[in-house]
């Protein structure tokens, strides 16, 4: 796997393939943390080490252990081994709920007894099991022709092989379409539409069938963040997006993404990013913070 990401992946940054869903991503030196949003993914790592820091938890992965998000989850992503002769190597694979849902639903799957998960992050033993699915997959690669064909299948193979896998619970909780796993990641997306639109909790509570102390305790238990954290998390995420990639100026990107007042902005931008929003923008212009801005849905954009 480290040989054929490695040759697909000319430099450090992130990188799309044939394969739908699927990125590669290299880093030749470690990194402290940066910001990140996970979505639904299975990361894996064929070279080098990396980790994930969510709600102040550090998720450590490498060769032996992968990385798995059932939420679009905040983070801040950390390379923790890497160099030019032996860089950071490795795959991002998003996943499909609707899968794991008819996976489940067919009742193929042996009996399992659902246990509380906690956050929407786990790391998983990355077994032969798991890994010989991906290895397939990366073939595939030198036979585009047969990707349209074989790719769905070794897909939904990789989802049936987690759910048999030690992160099986963490799966089940946001694909039972009942369960309040499922309710959160309908929040989520309605936040990632309307996240410049005032934040109601009763409201947004009732939208996914919730009392709205249940829907406060678990949206912070899954996300390791409150609701209108989150919330303030997307809007200062897409102002940077703004200014970087559509050069608004802070007050224009501060009124886009919901703000009133651009000084509350700033504030928040700066406890978030580190710097206020003109001066980080330019320092990331000017490549001091690296080269590459962040992909959204990587896992790995350090």
């Amino acid at each position: 796997m480290a040989q054929i990401i490695g040759a697909r992946t000319p430099q450090t940054g992130d990188f799309d393939t044939p394969v739908p869903g699927l990125g590669f991503f290299r880093r030749e030196s470690p990194a402290p943390p940066a910001v990140c949003m996970v979505e639904p993914s299975i990361v894996l790592v064929a070279q080098g080490a990396k980790q994930m820091w969510v709600g102040g938890e550090a998720y450590p992965y490498d060769t032996s252990r992968f990385l798995i998000t059932s939420l679009d989850v905040p983070a801040n992503s950390e390379v923790r081994v890497a160099s030019p002769d032996r860089p950071c190597l490795g795959l991002v694979l998003k996943l499909d709920v609707r899968v794991l849902a008819e996976l489940i639903a067919q009742g193929s799957l042996p009996p399992h007894r659902d246990r509380p998960v906690g956050v929407g992050v786990g790391i998983g033993v990355a077994t032969p099991a798991i890994l010989a699915p991906f290895g397939r997959l990366l073939e595939l690669l030198d036979e585009p022709e047969a990707i349209p064909v074989l790719a769905p299948l070794i897909h939904r193979e990789i989802h049936y092989r987690l759910l048999m896998s030690d992160q099986a619970s963490r799966l089940r909780q946001i694909a039972s379409v009942d369960g309040q796993g499922h309710r959160i990641a309908r929040a989520i997306d309605w936040l990632k539409l309307n996240y410049a639109s005032p934040l109601r909790i009763d409201e947004l509570a009732a939208r996914v069938q919730m009392s709205a102390p249940t829907f406060h305790h678990h949206f912070r238990q899954l996300t390791a963040m409150s609701p209108l954290q989150y919330q303030k998390w997307l809007r200062l995420n897409e102002a940077k997006r703004l200014m970087l990639s559509e050069h608004f100026d802070a007050a224009a990107a501060a009124f886009k993404v919901g703000y009133e007042s651009p000084s509350q902005f700033s504030r928040e931008y700066s406890r978030l990013f580190g710097a206020p929003p003109k001066r980080d923008i330019e320092e990331l212009r000017g490549g001091a913070r690296g080269t590459e801005a962040p992909r959204q849905g990587l896992a790995s954009p350090a």
